[in-house]
């Protein structure tokens, strides 16, 4: 086929067609054209030459031309596309380096070959195209619902039509059994739009939490206008679910105004949910109270929260112990993804016990270090006495506060209880100087006897030893394993250091052997103080 035996104007039609049929701009698909036909033109004149062609968008005229460029003498690397100023002379009256010269050639005639290439190149440079508009056009509904239709399903995975692009609902997150045919409709949340080398991938979800959130925001117009707020979502797919939600008007109930006359509205949720049932609570600021609520149906007789920990202990009645856990540990599960705590439950009856089991351990620590009888050791217990240095340095008013104490009783409880922590300290010394300890670790600042016999119980005997550990390998932590929080234990937790106090600990140590420049420390304390004040924290 010849270019200039062609007619001109069929390259717009197609190339306008071509737009039409993919949705993309005319301009792109001409270039692509363009592109093609200047491969074929090097395959013609040689693959050095820098061969450019431009297609009138107006007539569809090709125009094919030869470019070469002026460059430094010593840049000379191509000679069929490169020329020095010397050189360019006779075609420029005053060439200066990075001129061009540009020779208009003779058409080229496309063989069988040249024109199979070159639709193969427009048909690739079409489909990069498709493929930007795709992602330009989903990129922004991630976070959001989309309706379509089912196309397919690959190996439990269903294939949807979005309209303009295809999405994938994996079979791990569709709602328990769910099954799908062809064409069937189907409503699911946009989780991820990721661009990748195979096409934009629109990843769609039914199990997320989000989905049941933006279902309500869909149905109760008050969520829309932004007069409810919905603070916490936790789902069991398919089962159970659990909605925190706040209002902003007083003279709105968030919870009923969820629910809906007759239920109207949070029955459209849980249709669309295959029938997940759905329990909507207030929300507040007090996580106490907050969790109160959100172990509902079940009553709570008290709530002890540990911050450190974040932990939060929940006392039940025995005869709602069954209810508050729910049926596999499922409400108080829900309960916890919903607050951020991790929760345990005790009986009136179990806590009761526990009480009592920690009154006699304390009861028993003073009759044996302060050498009392039982109803003085139980009277300092019950005036919330709980360890041997509150006794100790306390202030003597408040052992002069309990029934019976004199000043002369005062000063020998403290005397006898700084005796015994005295001896227990120089025992503990001595334990980790036999385990090896160094004195670089035993006179470091924070560590006391004991946590120095901890730390050697646990190989850690030098200064060196200490830095290289980890904040939550000396005060504890949290890790998630398996969708479950699992406990790791600190060496120095039982001694009640902190995540805060053991970074402070260990970035003291690193100065103080030359691991980390003060300097840099301070620099980088100033910054994160600077960005706290522009976050407005």
């Amino acid at each position: 086929m010849a270019i200039t035996s062609a007619n001109q104007l069929e390259l717009l039609q197609t190339a306008e067609a071509v737009a039409r049929e993919k949705m993309i701009d005319p301009d792109l698909v001409i270039e692509a054209m363009e592109d093609s036909l200047a491969r074929a033109a090097k395959s013609r004149y040689g693959s050095e030459m820098d061969i450019r062609v431009r297609i009138d968008r107006k007539t569809g005229n090709a125009t094919f031309t030869r470019v070469r460029t002026v460059v430094e003498d010593d840049a000379v690397e191509n000679y069929q596309a490169q020329l020095t100023v010397q050189q360019a002379r006779p075609y420029l009256d005053a060439p200066q380096v990075g001129d061009e010269i540009i020779d208009e050639v003779p058409p080229v005639e496309l063989g069988r070959i040249a024109a199979q290439s070159a639709k193969q190149v427009i048909l690739q440079r079409v489909r990069e195209a498709e493929r930007d508009r795709q992602y330009e056009e989903f990129k922004d509904r991630a976070g959001t619902i989309i309706n379509g239709v089912v196309k397919r399903e690959e190996y439990g995975n269903i294939i949807v039509d979005v309209g303009r692009g295809e999405a994938i609902l994996r079979r791990n997150e569709k709602i328990g059994r769910e099954s799908y045919r062809p064409n069937d409709r189907i409503r699911a949340y946009v989780k991820d739009v990721r661009r990748e080398t195979r096409g934009p991938q629109i990843f769609l979800s039914r199990t997320d939490p989000q989905f049941m959130a933006e279902l309500f925001k869909m149905e109760v117009p008050e969520i829309y206008d932004g007069v409810i707020e919905i603070k916490a979502v936790a789902r069991d797919p398919g089962s159970r679910a659990k909605i925190a939600v706040i209002s902003y008007d007083n003279s709105i109930d968030p919870v009923g105004a969820c629910v809906g006359m007759r239920g109207s509205r949070v029955q459209a949720v849980v249709g669309e949910l295959q029938g997940e049932k759905i329990d909507i609570i207030p929300w507040s600021e007090d996580q106490a109270t907050f969790l109160v609520n959100a172990l509902q149906p079940a009553e709570v007789a008290k709530v002890v929260f540990d911050e450190d920990a974040t932990r939060i202990e929940v006392v039940v009645p025995d005869e709602q112990l069954s209810l508050a856990i729910g049926r596999r540990g499922q409400n108080v599960r829900l309960a916890s993804q919903l607050t951020g705590l991790d929760i345990d439950i005790l009986t009136e009856e179990e806590e009761s016990k526990r009480r009592q089991a920690e009154f006699n351990a304390r009861t028993q620590l003073f009759m044996n270090a302060l050498d009392l009888d039982e109803f003085f050791a139980q009277l300092l217990v019950a005036e919330g006495f709980t360890n041997l240095e509150e006794v100790a340095y306390v202030e003597v008013d408040e052992l002069l506060s309990i029934d019976g104490v004199d000043e002369g009783t005062a000063e020998e409880l403290q005397t006898r209880a700084r005796e015994h922590l005295e001896a227990a300290n120089k025992a503990a010394l001595e334990n980790a100087r036999a385990l090896g300890a160094e004195d670089s670790l035993i006179e470091f600042e924070g560590i006391t006897p004991q946590m120095a016999e901890a730390l050697a119980k646990d190989d850690v005997k030098t200064l060196e030893d200490f830095a290289t550990l980890a904040d939550w390998e000396i005060a504890g932590g949290w890790t998630t394993a398996n969708g479950q929080r699992v406990k790791d234990d600190g060496i120095l937790e039982p001694f009640g250091i902190s995540l805060e106090d053991a970074q402070t600990m260990v970035m003291t140590a690193r100065v103080m052997l030359g691991w980390v420049d003060p300097t840099e420390l301070e620099a980088a304390e100033d910054a994160d103080e600077a960005s706290d004040e522009e976050a407005g924290v």
